[in-house]
């Protein structure tokens, strides 16, 4: 299982996920009410003290996942350059950072099975309308799960052009990888149906 979650515990681990959900869903809202910058900048402020807080290692670990922002970054810097609007471009940026490290902080300190109990019974209520929070929930779980297999599979492809070309392959293996997980959602299905499938529990 893709290990999302930090370890070991912290403060915040201590405390449910619907509380830390209905906080994110706070804060994400005050990054977008307030015009000015300053708010997102305290904001953000606020969040690396947070991650401070839960010490040297956990602040790092947050970092190495915010690294991963930095195309978005580069494009928006860019195209607010040509548009020659400094101030917003910086204001987006701060607050594209500012949302996803409390997002973040939330999914390092929230087990992943809890996640999807506060969502199976947020999701309770449109089983009138025909939803199926089980299977919403299996949804989620499949996807995180099988992020490891697909980027290892990458790596086995990869590596396979690579000893027949010496060349990276970077977008020949696309076909042959959107192929075999294809197959694996398949295969996946075939055992669910084979065991009764999903059925909503009262």
């Amino acid at each position: 299982m893709l290990a999302l979650t930090y370890s070991p515990p912290t403060r915040l681990h201590a405390l449910s996920a619907p509380i830390k959900l209905v906080g994110l869903c706070a804060i994400t809202t005050a990054l977008f009410i307030f015009p000015t910058g300053w708010a997102s900048t305290i904001l953000g402020g606020a969040a690396l003290g947070l991650y401070a807080a839960m010490g040297i290692a956990f602040l790092r670990a947050g970092l190495r996942t915010l690294y991963g922002l930095w195309p978005f970054v580069v494009v928006l810097g860019l195209w607010h350059a040509w548009q020659d609007d400094w101030d917003n471009g910086i204001l987006i940026i701060v607050r594209l950072i500012t949302a996803v490290a409390f997002a973040n902080l939330v999914t390092m300190t929230t087990p992943l099975q809890d996640m999807i109990a506060c969502l199976v019974r947020l999701l309770h209520p449109f089983r009138r309308l025909g939803l199926n929070p089980n299977a919403v929930s299996l949804a989620i779980a499949m996807m995180i799960r099988f992020i490891p297999v697909f980027l290892a599979r990458a790596d086995q492809l990869k590596l396979a052009y690579r000893a027949r070309s010496h060349r990276s392959g970077r977008w020949t293996i696309l076909f042959s990888l959107a192929l075999g997980m294809l197959d694996d959602a398949d295969t996946v299905a075939e055992a669910l149906r084979a065991r009764g499938g999903i059925t909503p529990k009262d």
